[in-house]
Formats: C-alpha cells, sequence, structure tokens
C-alpha cells in the first residue's frame, strides 16, 4: 500500500538490473532470471502472470493476492491481470486459496494434480506448487495453498519476498529492482511457522510515532493500521499489540481498527497490563455513566470492572454470526498504569480475577472459556505470584517475560513447570523501554546474536506458543524486528551459521547482494558499538579519558578509543553511500546512515565535553576548540533529524522526535539540551589554538594484567552432546558458549571446558575475572555456576547471580544487575593465592545453561 503524496520520482524510480546472485536456480519453486522447458514464467519480456483468487475468498487472501499483484507491476513494470474466472485465463498464472475453502484449489486436488494430504490442518502452513495445465486454457500455474487463510497469506507474501520486494519497502522506503524476467523452476516448496503467534508490540510511542501519525494520518487510526498490518504480515508475523499510550485506544478510537485487522488476518491482542481486549485508556473515558474511572481494584470494585470487561469482549463478538474479531485474549490484572497492584493483593485474588474473566469469556461468546486463545503475562511481580504457586488454567499462554533489558528472567522447567501444557508458553521481548535504570526509546542498541542466544533458549525450552517484542515506534527497529520474526517463523532454521549470514542477506535484500556484505558488517559493527551502553546512559562522564599530561599532548584514553571506532564506522557508511544508485539513499540513510552518524556524532559531543570540562578547569585555552565541537555536535544532531524528517518528500517527519541526550534521571528530559562547556580567555587565535590539539596514547598495558577474548580459546573439550561455539558480535566483541542450549546442567567429571593459555610475569596472588555477557537463571534458581581453575588445580565456582529490579537496588544482587544493563556486561571472579611466574592454563568449565564468556582477565596486581 502507498500514499502517492510520498512518491518523489526518484522514489518511485525502478532501475533495470540483472537478476541478483541471490536467484539460485537448484530447488523447487526458485525464483530464476532465466527459464527452462518445465519453468514457469513469472514474468517475461516485461509482462507479469495474472492473479486469480476465489471472488468468495476470505478477505485476507484477497487482500494479499492484490498485495502480489502490486508487486508484480513493481517488479515488471507492466499491470498483473486480475482474474475472477479461470476459463477465460490465457498463459501463466498465480491461483491463491485455502485447501477446503477454494473450489479451484479442491478439484485441482480432487483430479489429483495437487498432492496436499500433509497440509491439511496445519496452523498457517502453505504450500507452492507449478501446476501443469491446472484447466485446458491454462498451459502452467504457479498454485499458492494455504492450510487455512493465514497460510495462503504467508505463501504468497513468501513469492513476494523472494522476486525482492522487500517487507520494508513502504516502511523505509526500500527499492525493487526492475526485472524483465523471472521464472520459477518447477516442483514445490512448503512452509510452516514454528511458533504459534508471532509479533510486536507499539510502545513507549510518545511523542515520536504518534506525532508523525497524527502529521501523517490525522492521528492513529486504520489508514496507519493499514501499513502496520501489511508489514507484519509480510514479515511473517500474525499478532499485534497495538499503540496504547494514554490517550489512545485501538477498538474506541477508529471502528476500522479492530475490523480491518480481522479482515488482513491479523491476531489483535492487548499489551500484559490490558485485559480483556481493553485499552489502559478505555478505564479513564465515559466516567459519567458509573462503570469506569473509578479505583481500579478488583477487591473494592470488582462489579465496575467486570461489567467493563464484558463490554471488551461483547466488542469482540460483535462482528456478527456469533464470530469473533479474532483475537489473544489477555486476562489477568495488574495495577493501572502498568504499575504493581495494590499492596497485600494476593495471589488467590488474581486467581478470582482469571477465573471470572474466563466466566465473562464463556458467557459472551457462548462456548467453553478453553476454546477463546488467551494469554496471561507473566510480567514483573505477577511472575513472582506465579513461581509461589499460583495456578493457571491449562489452555492459558503463560508468557514470560525479559528483564524489559534482552535478558529472559524464567522459562519452564521441566519437572517445576507442566510440560506439555495446552495453552503453551511464551516470551515477551523489548528492543524498547520505558522504565530504570534508564529509558531507552531513541534508537536501536539491539545486538541479533543476542536476541538469537536469548530466543533459542526460550525454543528449547519450550516457549515456543507465543514471541512478542517491543519495538517501540517501530522505527529505526526495522533490522532487529526483521531478524526477530525470522527466527520465530523458524527457530530450528536459525542454527549459528544462519545467523551469521543473517546481516549480510538482509541489507542484500535490500541494496543488493554486492554490497549486501559490507553493509551487513557495518550493521554487525553498529550493533556492537550501540549495545555498549544506551545513548540515553551516556555523558561526558561514562568513559574514562587518557591520563593528564598538562599541556602536552591530549590522551583520549578508553573514551577516545571508542570514539575512534565510531569515526572508522563512519567513514565506512561514507564510502558505501557514494556507490548507491538515489534511489536507494533513502532507504540507506534510515537502515544505516542515520544511525551511525546520530550515535557516532552523539559520542563526539560527550567527548568533546569531557576535555572541555578538563582543560578548563585549570585554565587551558584549548577547551575553547572543544566548546566549538561540543556546540557542532549539538547542531549536527538537530541537522540530522531534520534530515530524516525531510526524506521522501516529508514521509517521516516526526518519527526521530524522541528526546535522547543530557539525561539526569531515569526518564525523559523534556527536550534536547546541550552540554554545558565553558570558555577561557586567550588571545591566540581559535585557528592556532586548534593546531595545539594534538592527541597521543601516553598509557602502556599493564604487563600484570593478561587479558584473553573468549573466542581465543586454545583448547575447546565438549561433552554430554555439547558443543563450544563462537558467536560473533554479542556483547563487547564476539563470545562464547555451549550450545545446544536447554541442557541440563554438567558436572566437573563431564570436563566440558576451554582452556585458555596465559604467561604471567611474576609471582603472587591473582584473580581470574570471567566478563560475561549478562544473563538471568531462567530456571528461577539461584544464578548461574562457572567453573574456573588453574592448571590441574581444584576448580573453583562462582555463580553470575542478577536480580531484576523495578527500582532501587536493595541487594547485592539487584545492584549487580543495575550495573550489568548499564554497562552490558557483568563480570565474576575467582582467586588464587598463590601462582608461580611463567607458564599456566586457566580452565573455565560449564556447569550451568545460559552462560556467555566474552574475555578472560588473569590480573596479578
Amino acid at each position: 500500500m502507498t500514499h502517492d503524496k510520498f512518491l518523489t520520482p526518484v522514489a518511485c524510480a525502478l532501475v533495470l538490473l540483472s537478476a541478483p546472485a541471490a536467484f539460485a536456480c537448484d530447488t523447487p519453486v526458485s525464483v530464476c532470471a532465466t527459464g527452462k522447458l518445465s519453468s514457469l514464467a513469472l514474468i517475461r519480456r516485461g509482462a507479469p502472470a495474472a492473479v486469480y483468487v476465489d471472488a468468495a475468498a476470505d478477505p485476507a487472501v484477497r487482500h494479499a493476492a492484490e498485495g502480489l499483484r502490486g508487486d508484480l507491476a513493481r517488479v515488471s513494470g507492466g499491470e498483473a491481470a486480475k482474474v475472477s474466472d479461470l476459463s477465460q485465463a490465457r498463459g501463466p498464472i498465480v491461483i491463491i486459496g485455502v485447501l477446503g475453502a477454494s473450489p479451484v484449489i479442491d478439484g485441482l486436488v480432487k483430479s489429483g494434480k495437487l498432492k496436499v494430504e500433509d497440509l491439511a490442518g496445519q496452523w498457517e502452513g502453505f504450500r507452492q506448487v507449478v501446476v501443469e495445465r491446472p484447466v485446458a486454457n491454462v498451459p502452467r500455474a504457479l498454485v499458492i495453498i494455504g492450510a487455512d487463510r493465514r497460510g495462503a497469506v504467508f505463501g504468497t507474501y513468501d513469492l513476494s519476498d523472494r522476486i525482492g520486494v522487500s517487507p520494508w519497502a513502504w516502511w523505509a522506503d526500500v527499492p525493487v529492482a526492475r526485472k524483465t524476467d523471472l521464472f520459477l523452476t518447477a516442483g514445490a516448496r512448503a512452509d510452516h511457522p514454528r511458533v504459534r503467534y508471532r509479533g510486536f508490540f507499539i510502545n513507549d510511542e510518545d511523542p515520536a510515532f504518534s506525532g508523525w501519525a497524527k502529521k501523517t494520518f490525522g492521528g492513529i487510526n486504520a489508514d496507519l493500521y493499514a501499513h502496520v498490518f501489511e508489514l507484519t504480515l509480510r514479515l511473517k508475523g500474525n499478532y499485534l499489540w497495538p499503540a496504547m499510550w494514554a490517550p489512545k485506544a485501538f477498538n474506541d478510537d477508529d471502528p476500522r481498527n479492530k475490523a480491518l485487522a480481522d479482515e488482513m488476518g491479523v491476531v489483535m491482542g492487548s499489551s500484559h497490563h490490558e485485559p480483556m481486549t481493553r485499552a489502559q485508556s478505555e478505564w479513564h473515558r465515559n466516567t459519567d455513566k458509573g462503570v469506569t474511572g473509578g479505583r481500579w481494584d478488583y477487591a473494592t470494585n470488582g462489579d465496575n470492572l467486570r461489567t467493563f470487561w464484558r463490554g471488551g469482549i461483547e466488542r469482540m463478538m460483535s462482528k456478527g454470526d456469533g464470530k469473533p474479531y479474532e483475537s489473544l485474549v489477555t486476562v489477568g490484572m495488574r495495577g493501572d498504569g502498568d504499575e504493581p497492584m495494590a499492596e497485600g493483593a494476593a495471589t488467590q485474588l488474581l486467581e478470582k480475577v482469571v477465573a471470572d474473566q474466563r466466566q465473562i469469556i464463556a458467557d459472551v461468546t457462548g462456548k467453553p472459556a478453553d476454546q477463546t486463545p488467551q494469554v496471561w503475562a507473566l510480567y514483573k511481580e505477577v511472575q513472582d505470584y506465579y513461581d509461589h504457586g499460583m495456578r493457571v488454567p491449562d489452555d492459558v499462554t503463560l508468557l514470560f517475560s525479559d528483564d524489559n533489558w534482552g535478558q529472559i528472567r524464567r522459562l519452564p522447567v521441566a519437572g517445576k513447570d507442566k510440560l506439555p501444557r495446552a495453552g503453551g508458553y511464551g516470551v515477551y521481548y523489548h528492543f524498547d523501554y520505558v522504565g530504570g535504570p534508564r529509558n531507552y526509546k531513541w534508537i536501536n542498541t539491539n545486538q541479533v546474536a543476542k536476541v538469537w542466544q536469548q530466543m533459542d533458549l526460550a525454543y528449547k525450552r519450550q516457549a515456543r506458543n507465543l514471541w512478542i517484542v517491543n519495538v517501540g515506534d517501530i522505527k529505526p527497529m526495522e533490522y532487529p524486528l526483521s531478524f526477530f520474526l525470522r527466527m520465530a517463523w523458524n527457530p530450528e532454521a536459525m542454527t549459528p551459521k544462519a545467523l551469521a549470514a543473517f546481516p549480510r542477506e538482509w541489507a542484500g535484500e535490500a541494496f543488493g547482494p554486492a554490497l549486501g556484505g559490507e553493509i551487513g558488517e557495518v550493521l554487525e559493527t553498529y550493533s556492537t558499538l550501540a549495545a555498549r551502553r544506551k545513548p540515553e546512559l551516556i555523558d561526558q562522564d561514562t568513559f574514562p579519558l587518557g591520563p593528564d599530561n598538562g599541556a602536552g599532548p591530549l590522551d583520549g584514553g578508553e573514551f577516545g578509543d571508542i570514539v575512534d571506532r565510531w569515526r572508522a564506522l563512519s567513514a565506512k557508511v561514507a564510502a558505501i553511500k557514494a556507490r548507491l544508485r538515489p534511489d536507494q539513499q533513502d532507504a540507506y540513510f534510515q537502515l544505516v546512515e542515520y544511525p551511525v552518524t546520530a550515535f557516532a556524532n552523539l559520542y563526539e559531543m560527550y567527548y568533546a565535553t569531557a576535555w572541555n570540562r578538563r582543560l578548563s578547569a585549570r585554565n587551558d585555552a584549548r577547551a575553547n576548540v572543544f566548546a566549538d565541537k561540543v556546540e557542532a555536535a549539538f547542531k549536527r544532531d538537530a541537522d540530522l533529524t531534520a534530515q530524516y524528517h525531510a526524506l521522501n518528500g516529508g514521509k517521516w517527519d516526526g518519527m526521530m522526535n524522541q528526546v535522547h541526550m543530557s539525561y539526569v534521571i531515569w526518564n525523559d528530559p523534556t527536550q534536547q539540551t546541550m552540554p554545558s562547556v565553558a570558555r577561557v580567555s586567550a588571545d591566540t587565535p581559535p585557528e592556532k589554538l586548534a593546531a595545539k590539539v594534538v592527541f597521543a596514547r601516553s598509557a602502556a598495558s599493564d604487563p600484570n594484567r593478561v587479558t584473553i577474548e573468549a573466542a581465543k580459546f586454545d583448547r575447546a573439550v565438549g561433552g554430554q552432546g555439547l558443543t563450544w561455539t563462537v558467536l560473533s558480535n554479542l556483547g563487547h566483541g564476539d563470545a562464547v558458549l555451549a550450545l545446544p542450549q536447554g541442557r541440563p546442567a554438567t558436572e566437573i567429571r563431564d570436563r566440558v571446558r576451554l582452556d585458555y593459555a596465559v604467561t604471567v610475569p611474576r609471582a603472587g596472588p591473582a584473580k581470574v575475572r570471567l566478563r560475561l555477557a549478562p544473563t538471568l537463571d531462567a530456571t528461577g534458581g539461584k544464578g548461574i555456576r562457572i567453573g574456573v581453575s588453574l592448571d590441574d588445580g581444584p576448580v573453583q565456582v562462582v555463580t553470575s547471580d542478577l536480580v531484576p529490579t523495578p527500582g532501587a537496588a536493595a541487594t547485592p544482587q539487584q545492584v549487580a544487575w543495575v550495573a550489568a544493563v548499564k554497562d552490558h556486561v557483568h563480570t565474576v571472579e575467582a582467586s588464587f593465592p598463590d601462582v608461580a611466574a611463567g607458564a599456566h592454563v586457566v580452565k573455565v568449565w560449564r556447569l550451568d545453561d545460559n552462560a556467555v564468556l566474552e574475555e578472560v582477565v588473569v590480573d596479578m596486581n
């Protein structure tokens, strides 16, 4: 779907290109630039195949078929005919339908032209088959069969993706390359999702998403959600939690919203604290009618809450013919405004809340409650109630959560949690968050390797019914959201090898395979630098400068090293940009250039501030040079935002309005504020002062500290079916963990370990520090155990025990968690009182699952 006012001549241009190398022709139903005698001509000499869908097909199927027609036009430059009567068709055609609901497809099955026995009853499965002579007047057709309506939708959009139409064609202005010929090889291919519900949550959406939507669509309404729903489906998602910051209410604000979601095939939900399809904001509306507006307290206001919730389910059932708008209903309860429930709220009260909600569902739908899909989010304190014995109906999906910073708090444990359950388990994950220790809303700071490690663990531990991720404003989370939903479709296919290939492949899909590798490297380097510390947690004091050399050269220290890495990455981004076509520039700016340059510029501003303050404190006139740099960086930040907002005729105006600098508490400042700078009176002209700013490193490395990257082990010893695996760009660099995940604890006798050869310069006591990517004990235990030994000495057991806190840190484990999520690293250590000088071997032992090692440090100081 497009809005013509945003389509400039450059954005509309379709460039004639040869088919990319990605078009392999060695598997059934491959997309190829050249055809064989048995191939189907999807596009021949610029003319696309026609598209047929039954007139009585489900609206979701018809929407997808229209999407495919538009995509074929984008790729070919010609219009794909819309066929309503196969007897009138001539030439190649794409037939789309649902098994058991399409007379044409059912006829092909009955005639033996389609073999689909294993497709029947498969959740959202599809098959694409090249069929010879499906009807007398059609020599060859591609038949897309869905096991259900979304199966047909996914089979259709899968083809769109493979012919070169990115899911982000509208949402990131990714251009579509023109192709005059495309063919499909003979045969059949099939696919289906392994996670049942897969989606995202638009959240924390003020001021950026909301402001942009008001300018562009007049509000957050069905005109906007049409694009959101299509994006969801093109990414092979099926589930959405809509924007809900007050005063928004998806079902109440625009009656078209729920109807359009159902019509396009998207399952709607409501967030973890909005039960029974009701938006939080609805409780504060219509307060004159005697139901809403009172205490959000079930013990004292239960009658009104039940009436309120009943209205939500009645609305869900208002579609007609006793059918609901397709929903996954959130049950349970938190305090109003996503706060903890009132002091003293007991497990028994929550059990009664859910029991009463399920009775409402049964009464309104006229069916047993277990026939309406439901989810109960075990978020923050609600997980504690569950861990202390709260009973949950077996058909309700239990949705575990991360700690809001990317570490999953809890997962099913065999023998402790019921496995299997009819409703199964799921995970609510975060790419964006509002809360302590600091909001992070501005920009993507997520590593796909981290996402993989956590969600692979979730899948291995049987959390397979629902994966949903908080994406904030959708933009600029295009890259990690693509990864999350691709992995959710088939976690088994997202192997470490596939993970390593994903950056190159995703960038190649957007910008062509010739640049895919380079841009993929940029994306991964960016994610590692960005994840080191959220931008909202950075200021002039975050990283140390080098030693003060008085009037001599300046030593940037760790801060300078980080800034140098950002500068190198920015230079690479600029070099790639110079090689792009004009029609690729807008997408490149959104997906690559803006995140890198804006984040790098933020570092430049704080780095200059740090130097300004050090130098001005001793009346060094070089401080003025850095004052100028601070002011220039502050202006450049605004200029980059304005450039983003001007793209494609102002299409994205407002989307980057999130305040992202000069935080002093956990919450957003009210506006962008430049750090204060000081100037020193000086007679030296500015240009001569600038010449006196010379940098040189003065600090030598400490000979008594040996640091080894975890991936540079000398020996890896597997066992018990476990293999040590290096994952690139996880944490501050590369990391190592034992795969497969989800396996039981191992013992020292299992000898699963990594060996690191070290040489220490002198005898004495030593500490061995293990730098870990933060993870939580998702078994509900007392931490993640790791063994450490030196040479053939005894193994010491150290424990990574991080405990999330929604407020002030009150225990050592909570203090450690706050530090770990701020610094994106956690350190544990073992002490060795008497270490001889010379060569040694440090051994790191796998004991518990979910330990991710980044670095080994031997410190003799």
